[in-house]
């Protein structure tokens, strides 16, 4: 697909011919339960695209964005994403370790914007300069991930599980709802912000008093 082309609605898997398209821009098309197998999308834009319950095998996606798109229960077999972006995006019950991962640790490849991300798991993944801004994360599972230098600004971490996770540096500012045990995360330089942050003291064996 040439450059700034538009895909009209309704466009499937059998549509898409070539296994390679650049600079393409795809309009409320659903690919709800497809299987996306080796097609490589660079610098494309989705909007209102639904990817519910899709399975992407080996695609990858490089410089991509994704604006009110619905990825919920979407399989990342293989696939990669590199400075990828969502805005305003559905992506509940994502496995994302499930994605291939590059071998050399690479920073800020993920970038959330007013999304909800609840139910997902980055267990054990290197996501410093993560940005997961204004979300939604119930939930969600950062067990032994890094996200050091990551932004989790005005984020909402109902029933979100940090564990072995490294916080170094991350800001946490206006984030809500979090339980982050002291004890056993790093979270060296990491900003908090009030009435929040007294969740960190709820880790510590001492009384805490009005």
């Amino acid at each position: 697909m040439k450059p700034g082309k538009v895909a009209e609605a309704g466009m499937s898997k059998t549509t898409l011919e070539a296994s390679e398209y650049s600079g393409a821009v795809f309009e409320k098309i659903d690919w709800s339960g497809a299987d996306l197998q080796g097609i490589s999308f660079y610098e494309c834009r989705f909007v209102k695209c639904s990817f519910t319950d899709a399975t992407l095998s080996q695609c990858r996606f490089d410089n991509c964005r994704f604006e009110g798109c619905n990825l919920s229960l979407a399989k990342l077999r293989g696939s990669s994403l590199r400075e990828v972006s969502f805005s305003s995006c559905k992506l509940v019950g994502i496995d994302w370790t499930a994605a291939r991962w590059p071998s050399v640790a690479l920073s800020g490849q993920l970038r959330f914007e007013e999304c909800l991300l609840n139910s997902s798991s980055f267990f054990g993944l290197f996501l410093q300069e993560l940005k997961m801004e204004a979300c939604q994360a119930h939930d969600v599972d950062f067990t032994e991930a890094d996200c050091g230098h990551a932004s989790f600004l005005q984020t909402d971490f109902s029933g979100a599980t940090f564990h072995q996770s490294k916080l170094v540096k991350a800001d946490f500012s206006d984030a809500t709802n979090y339980v982050i045990d002291v004890r056993t995360n790093k979270i060296n330089g990491a900003r908090f912000s009030l009435p929040d942050a007294v969740n960190l003291l709820r880790s510590l064996d001492i009384e805490i008093v009005d």
